[in-house]
């Protein structure tokens, strides 16, 4: 049965990954070789894409999305214990057909695979064994395989010489080749010290000599008995040396590091300055100077003003200014591309609204950084794993914060979004909170508890507009603390927005008589609110009393 025919998958080779345990992967890069000269890091065009000569991993495993051809599901050697389990669990790759399959999965009989014990999760599996496959080395040549007995337990554990893969072989025949071509031949010793080196016998090759090089940095004859080439990968030694096999990494000691080149930081060009009259096709500027534009595109909305940024250059900077985009609305889009938040940042709104957005935290902290001028921000709807970018972001003009319905908030977010920063300078005495010059903060539909009032309180002294609506965990004791003698909202709340918070009752009316600056309260869908106590409350009230346009809407003219 042809490789072809035995599903999809088959036949197709899976890119191995590093170890990241063998000694390459471990190691920096040496910035030496052609590869890491070719790094941008290092000074280079970063073309080749290819990782240093010395970091090439010795025993690449295979990927984590790599499954069984025939069960589809991962690697399971972890769940059992004994070795015969573990290997009919684990994931073989075949190096004829490129197979990837549990060899627990394979019902074959007596026919038995050959494991590749150079590296990890590698044979011949019993398919390809039994059918006397072999496997094809670019450019058409075969290479045969040796066939090995089923390994044993006890032989498994004893010194075996395992015979090297085509990809272990052309992965050190690649190496040998970068070594031989990154050579500097010594020509500080003299001859004589090369000649004698050369007469004695029952010495190795030298650390520093790479294979295939005589001590005068010639190459001798291919077919001199003086190198030997061991398929298994084994490196070529002098005859009669009896020395055992030269370690990894072998080549020349590092030269010094060539000279870094100087890195130059470049900066954009500064805008040149917006012209203060429209140029026409006749060569003569239009008698209306900038400012009088300006005046005419203000009475024009965002649509109206896109168009005309298309007419010309010109009415497309003017269009940009910031006093014609007081507001943007971004509302509920499903993504915000990487020009929308570009044409943010450069009509700099006073007021922004990404309520219902899937706006990212990274977008967001992009856009907080760049507009410092910002005063609204409306954030309702979204995640709080957005909304945390507030935690890092400097909003030293923003007045207005909506975080209405946002899911998954709990009294550890809002402490570290109320609290100051961690990062503060030595020995500053005052810490100022992000949430200091807030005057109207809405958080409806939050799960707030009376700990994050008391933060609030501290962190938030200058809130004049509150929506605590719809908080199921807010009741009496919340309104005691907001009218306390201590609150600072005591004397600065002028609105404030219960409505459907079911805990409150009626033992709460009197205590709003404390907030003299006090013009809105809604208590409107209290269910153990009484319209009669509301009714009372309306015609007593702080200084002076309420009207009531709905049942329990309490407002007062200013």
């Amino acid at each position: 049965m042809s490789s072809s025919s035995r599903g999809p998958g088959a036949g197709a080779r899976r890119r191995r990954t590093r170890c990241r345990r063998c000694r390459a992967c471990v190691r920096t890069e040496c910035g030496d070789c052609h590869f890491c000269r070719d790094m941008k890091k290092f000074g280079g065009p970063g073309r080749m894409k290819q990782s240093c000569l010395l970091r090439q991993c010795t025993a690449p495993v295979l990927p984590h999305t790599a499954v069984c051809l025939l069960c589809g599901e991962a690697g399971k050697e972890d769940t059992v214990e004994g070795e015969e389990e573990k290997f009919g669990l684990s994931l073989m790759e075949c190096t004829i057909c490129n197979e990837i399959v549990h060899p627990g999965c394979l019902k074959m009989g007596k026919a038995e695979g050959v494991i590749n014990a150079e590296i990890p999760n590698c044979w011949e599996c019993p398919r390809c064994t039994q059918e006397g496959r072999t496997s094809k080395v670019k450019g058409g040549r075969e290479r045969h395989l040796k066939k090995k007995p089923k390994p044993t337990l006890a032989s498994a554990e004893g010194p075996a010489v395992p015979s090297p893969s085509p990809q272990r072989e052309k992965l050190e025949r690649f190496k040998r080749m970068c070594q031989l071509l990154e050579r500097v031949p010594d020509t500080s010793s003299s001859s004589s010290d090369s000649d004698s080196d050369s007469d004695s016998s029952g010495t190795s090759l030298s650390e520093d000599e790479a294979p295939g090089e005589a001590r005068n940095g010639r190459r001798p004859a291919r077919g001199s008995s003086g190198e030997k080439e061991n398929r298994g990968g084994r490196r070529a030694v002098r005859p009669g040396s009896g020395g055992p096999l030269l370690s990894w990494p072998l080549g020349p000691a590092p030269p010094p590091r060539p000279p870094q080149l100087e890195r130059h930081v470049v900066r954009p060009p500064p805008r040149s300055p917006e012209p203060d009259t429209l140029p026409l096709a006749a060569g003569s500027d239009h008698p209306l100077p900038r400012a009088a534009w300006l005046r005419v595109f203000q009475h024009l909305g965002p649509r109206e003003l896109c168009i005309c940024m298309r007419v010309c250059r010109t009415w497309s900077r003017w269009c940009y200014d910031k006093r014609l985009w007081p507001r943007m609305d971004l509302s509920r889009r499903k993504s915000l591309t990487p020009p929308m938040l570009s044409g943010v940042v450069r009509r700099q709104p006073r007021a922004l609204d990404l309520s219902w957005t899937g706006v990212s935290k990274k977008q967001l902290m992009w856009l907080l950084n760049r507009l410092q001028g910002l005063q609204e921000l409306v954030l309702s709807g979204c995640s709080w794993l957005s909304v945390s970018a507030l935690g890092s972001a400097p909003l030293p003009a923003l007045r207005l914060l909506d975080l209405r319905w946002i899911e998954d908030v709990k009294d550890s977010q809002l402490r570290e979004l109320l609290l100051p920063p961690p990062d503060t300078k030595p020995g500053q005495t005052e810490s100022r909170g992000r949430l200091q010059g807030v005057a109207e903060l809405r958080l409806a539909g939050l799960e707030l508890t009376d700990a994050s009032l008391r933060l609030l309180l501290r962190h938030a002294p200058q809130l004049s507009a509150l929506d605590l609506s719809h908080c199921a965990h807010v009741g009496d004791p919340s309104v005691h603390l907001l009218t306390a003698p201590t609150s600072p909202l005591r004397e600065t709340l002028v609105h404030l927005n219960l409505a459907g918070c079911h805990r409150l009752t009626d033992h709460c009316l009197p205590l709003f008589r404390r907030c003299p600056r006090l013009r809105r309260l809604d208590l409107r869908s209290c269910r153990q609110l009484s319209p009669e106590a509301c009714a009372r409350l309306a015609a007593a009230g702080p200084p002076g009393p309420f009207r009531c346009p709905e049942e329990k809407l309490l407002l007062k003219d200013s």
